[in-house]
C-alpha cells in the first residue's frame, strides 16, 4: 500500500503537468505582442537563412539547372577535393585572411577609439555635428567609394600623386600595384565603417554609472586613470562580443567592393574567396564547385567562431553563449 502511494506521488500528475503548460502558455500570452514583433525576424530567417540549406548539397552533386536540386549524380566530395588541389587554394586564403587580419589588427580599435574621443566632448551641437559628418560615409554604396578612392589615386591628377609630385617623386600607379591593394581596401573601409561602427560603444558608454566617475573624482583620479579602471572595463563585454562576431567572419571578406577594385593585375593579392566564387559560378558555370567552396568558407567561419568564443570565455569570461 506504501508502495503503490509513493509511487503515485513520484509521478507528476497531469494536472500538475497541465499546470505548468497552463502558467507557460498565460506567459507567452502576456507578452503576445512582443513575440508578434519578433515574428517577421523569425519568419525572415527561416526563409532566407535556413530554408536555402536544404540547395546547399548541390556541392555533393553534379548540379544541372534542368534537372533541379536533386536531380545531379551525388559525387560525395569530389568538389572540395578538387578546390583543395587547386593551383589557387593557397593564394585564396592567403589573401582572405591576410585582408580579414589587417581589417581586424588596424580597423577594428578604431571604432572604439572613436566612441571614447566623442564620448568626452561636452558641446552637444559640436558632438552631434561631428557623429553626423563620421556616420555619412556608411550610407555611400561601393560603387561611389571605389569612384572617389579611383579619383584621389589617380597617377595622372589625383591628389596623392600631386603630394607626391610636389615632393619631387615620381607617380604611383595604386590601383595596378599588388601591394597596395590591401592597403587601400582597408583603409577605405575603415573610413566608410568606423563612425557607424561606433554606434555600439558609444551605446555602452552611455549605460555606465556616473556614480562611478564621481567616486574617482573625489578620490583624485585623473581622466586616464577613469578610462583604464573604468571606462574600459565596463564596454568591454561589448567589445568582446563585437570581435566574436567579427571574428566568425574571417574567412569572409565581400566580393561586391573588391570586385570593383580589383583587375588582372592584382589578383596577386586582391583575389579572395568570394570573388573567386562568383567568377566560377556566374562566368564559368560551375555552380556544384561554387558551392562546394562556399560551403567550405562557412564551415571554416562556423568552426572559428565556436573555437575563439571558447577561448573569449575562458579568458575574459564573455562569450555569445
Amino acid at each position: 500500500m506504501k508502495t503503490a502511494v509513493a509511487s503515485r506521488q513520484a509521478r507528476p500528475s497531469r494536472t500538475d503537468k497541465n499546470g505548468r503548460l497552463s502558467h507557460a502558455g498565460k506567459k507567452i500570452w502576456r507578452s503576445r505582442y512582443l513575440y508578434l514583433l519578433l515574428l517577421p525576424t523569425f519568419v525572415w530567417y527561416i526563409v532566407f537563412m535556413y530554408a536555402p540549406l536544404y540547395g546547399a548539397q548541390i556541392a555533393f552533386r553534379d548540379f544541372m539547372p534542368a534537372l533541379g536540386i536533386t536531380g545531379g549524380k551525388w559525387v560525395g566530395f569530389k568538389y572540395f577535393i578538387q578546390f583543395f588541389k587547386s593551383e589557387y587554394f593557397v593564394r585564396l586564403m592567403k589573401n582572405t585572411l591576410g585582408i580579414s587580419v589587417y581589417s581586424i589588427v588596424v580597423g577594428f580599435p578604431i571604432p572604439v577609439i572613436l566612441a571614447l574621443l566623442m564620448n568626452e566632448v561636452r558641446s552637444k551641437y559640436f558632438k552631434k555635428g561631428v557623429q553626423t559628418i563620421v556616420y555619412m560615409p556608411h550610407f555611400i554604396s561601393a560603387v561611389v567609394v571605389v569612384s572617389l578612392i579611383n579619383a584621389m589615386l589617380s597617377p595622372s591628377n589625383g591628389l596623392f600623386n600631386q603630394i607626391i609630385q610636389m615632393f619631387g617623386g615620381d607617380p604611383v600607379h595604386f590601383m595596378a600595384e599588388p601591394k597596395y591593394f590591401k592597403t587601400v581596401y582597408v583603409l577605405s573601409d575603415i573610413w566608410q565603417t568606423a563612425g557607424y561602427g561606433s554606434i555600439v560603444y558609444l551605446a555602452a558608454l552611455t549605460s555606465i554609472d556616473p556614480s562611478l566617475y564621481e567616486a574617482a573624482t573625489v578620490d583624485g583620479a585623473s581622466k586616464w586613470k577613469k578610462l583604464l579602471h573604468i571606462t574600459l572595463p565596463c564596454i568591454l563585454p561589448t567589445i568582446m562580443t563585437m570581435l566574436i562576431l567579427r571574428m566568425g567572419s574571417i574567412f569572409t571578406v565581400g566580393y561586391e567592393k573588391i570586385m570593383l577594385m580589383y583587375n588582372p593585375a592584382t589578383y596577386e593579392t586582391a583575389d579572395v574567396i568570394s570573388t573567386y566564387v562568383y567568377r566560377r559560378a556566374f562566368e564559368g558555370g560551375e555552380y556544384s564547385f561554387s558551392a562546394a567552396v562556399g560551403l567550405f568558407n562557412s564551415v571554416i567561419n562556423f568552426i572559428v567562431i565556436i573555437v575563439f568564443n571558447k577561448i573569449s570565455k575562458r579568458v575574459s569570461e564573455v562569450s555569445l553563449w
